[in-house]
């Protein structure tokens, strides 16, 4: 595949540049965004299927679309959850229903979801999920905890990984259910305070929460393939848009390297033109993967170079910084949240990078056994 942009697809790009123009600067984020997104059709671009009040475009448009939204102004997006994970999950998985009743509202901006996977006891260990949904005439009745939640205080509907076979263990037995967030007493949402005072994730307890039988994607016993269906859709050209963010990223560094004279410490100028070279490759390796040229473990390739990277540039970032990059607002107190500054954020939040989406061990571990085909590493092993 030769992974270029035809005349048509520059000017859809000149469309979606003057729309976002037009409306990014007036948005404030949040599910007013989304209706505004879903009202003109950008919402469900790369969906095969027309008729959910999306448009479709071609992989080069939604690349086009993507790295557009990461150069404007646009707000952070509250709809993606749904849009990118759960809606190709439907197309996958789901029956005519499921796709009737969910993706509309997911196009429209009206739905939005969360997503129900790591608990305090199994993070990037999916299988190790103990959250239970017990049969209940009509229902399933689901029990448990799940942990760094993002969007859960604002979601509509959360799709939960449950054990729906008590007597199930690992990646057996397990069910992927579309659980309604509305059920007080039932379902509740407790953000995680962070040392800042600001919450950026959420403990979700379901205690009896009730979800449709028919709300169960796959069948019964066949949420492990669902759910690692979906964690293949976090890939694809976000990944590219990804990438926009992470060059805008790097140009701050650059400039606060040249600000604080660290610019001329011949150590830190090849450190950063060695992120700018890896940048680069990365971009390279996912249009190959796009076009059709990867292989099986792209994703966890392409995972485990983007997370170190990101790290390595959180470090970047307070080292051309100096000490002020460890202090924070002068009127700070105890009883006051803050926000962090730019470095600092990218230096703390890029630690969980190798770790939230499959830590890197999971990601060799895949590369390993389904890429270079070597024996499966023993239960229990360290």
């Amino acid at each position: 595949m030769d992974f270029g942009f035809s005349e048509e697809d520059e000017a859809f790009r000149v469309e979606a540049r003057a729309w976002l123009a037009a409306h990014a600067a007036t948005g404030t984020g949040g599910r007013a965004w989304e209706r505004t997104l879903g009202k003109a059709g950008w919402i469900g671009l790369g969906w095969p299927e027309p008729g959910y009040g999306n448009r479709t475009a071609g992989l080069t448009r939604q690349v086009a679309w993507a790295e557009e939204y990461a150069r404007s102004s646009a707000p952070p997006r509250s709809g993606h959850i749904g849009e990118n994970l759960l809606a190709p999950t439907l197309l996958a998985h789901g029956t005519d229903a499921h796709k009737a009743r969910f993706l509309p509202p997911i196009a429209a901006g009206e739905e939005l979801w969360c997503q129900g996977y790591s608990e305090p006891g199994a993070g990037s260990d999916l299988a190790g999920v103990r959250t239970v949904a017990v049969p209940d005439g009509p229902h399933y009745r689901i029990t448990g905890q799940k942990t760094w939640t993002s969007l859960a205080r604002d979601a509509d509907w959360c799709f939960v990984l449950a054990r729906t076979d008590p007597d199930s263990r690992r990646h057996h037995g397990l069910g992927f259910l579309l659980v309604p967030m509305d059920q007080p007493g039932r379902v509740e949402v407790r953000p995680i305070r962070q040392l800042t005072g600001t919450s950026d994730f959420n403990e979700v307890f379901f205690d009896g929460a009730y979800a449709r039988a028919e709300h169960l994607v796959g069948g019964a016993g066949e949420g492990w393939r669902v759910a690692m269906s979906l964690l293949g859709f976090e890939r694809g050209v976000s990944t590219l848009a990804q990438q926009i963010g992470f060059a805008e990223e790097l140009a701050r560094v650059v400039r606060a390297a040249r600000e604080s004279g660290a610019v001329h410490d011949p150590v830190v100028r090849a450190r950063l033109v060695r992120q700018w070279a890896e940048l680069r490759t990365m971009r390279w390796n996912a249009l190959r993967t796009l076009g059709g040229f990867g292989d099986p473990g792209a994703p966890s390739v392409a995972k485990l170079l983007w997370a170190g990277w990101h790290q390595r540039l959180g470090e970047l970032a307070v080292q051309v910084r100096g000490a002020a990059a460890t202090a924070g607002p002068a009127d700070w107190s105890p009883a006051a949240p803050y926000e962090l500054d730019a470095a600092q954020h990218l230096f703390l939040f890029s630690r969980a990078d190798t770790v939230y989406g499959g830590s890197d061990q999971v990601q060799r571990g895949i590369v390993a056994e389904r890429v270079l085909g070597l024996p499966r590493e023993p239960k229990g092993a360290v």
